[in-house]
């Protein structure tokens, strides 16, 4: 069980570097094509023994580049899939917004109580998010609505929403691992992040640095 939670682990985050890579790169892409055409029109202005050449190249890079119609879609699908797919490991790593102050500012018994029913809230929240999305995507595949510029390439509209579903449903089981561990009594609050820990030790961080610099 632990190889297998290893394996997920390490697919997260290779699958969510996966769709910063595709985001970035096809932003990239579109956004060259769209300036160099003016390049070559350029050269072929200044040189004009060679004109019919950079012309042509011109002609064919913006040919190129309008018919790239599609990446602001599958930026938009990727950017989509990365939200809801990086929620549930924000919640593993504790990068979401700290929300356990409440928790720390009460006595230890107290903490745990707490912890169990913020876990609780979440567990419900993920959970009606989960039933309710899926039915929506159910909805769309049984319409099978193409994709916003993609649908000529056979994606679905069910295909991009599926995610939302799936992400909630991950988020729903990264909370119930923290609802199990609370009452093992291995944590007390949801394990969130502390955003003002975090920048106290930052700032102490940077006043040692500058009281020691290195030679």
């Amino acid at each position: 069980m632990n190889a297998i939670r290893r394996v997920w682990d390490h697919f997260e985050e290779a699958f969510i570097a996966f769709l910063l890579g595709t985001m970035t790169l096809v932003t990239f892409v579109y956004v060259i094509l769209n300036n160099l055409y003016t390049v070559f029109y350029s050269l072929g202005d200044n040189w004009p023994a060679a004109s019919d050449l950079f012309f042509a190249i011109g002609d064919s890079v913006i040919e190129m580049a309008q018919a790239m119609t599609w990446s602001i879609a599958l930026t938009k699908a990727l950017f989509a899939w990365l939200i809801f797919f990086g929620l549930a490991y924000g919640v593993r790593t504790a990068g979401h917004i700290g929300v356990d102050a409440l928790v720390k500012l009460a006595k230890k018994p107290t903490q745990r109580i707490i912890g169990l029913i913020a876990c609780l809230c979440c567990l419900g929240y993920a959970g009606l998010i989960s039933v309710a999305s899926f039915d929506w995507v159910r909805t769309l595949l049984t319409a099978g609505i193409g994709a916003e510029d993609l649908g000529h390439y056979g994606i679905k509209q069910w295909h991009i929403t599926l995610i939302v579903p799936f992400g909630y449903a991950m988020v729903f089981i990264r909370f119930l691992e923290i609802f199990v561990r609370i009452l093992r009594n291995q944590q007390t609050g949801l394990g969130l992040a502390d955003e003002a820990a975090e920048a106290m030790k930052l700032t102490e961080h940077d006043d040692a640095s500058k009281k020691d610099p290195k030679p």
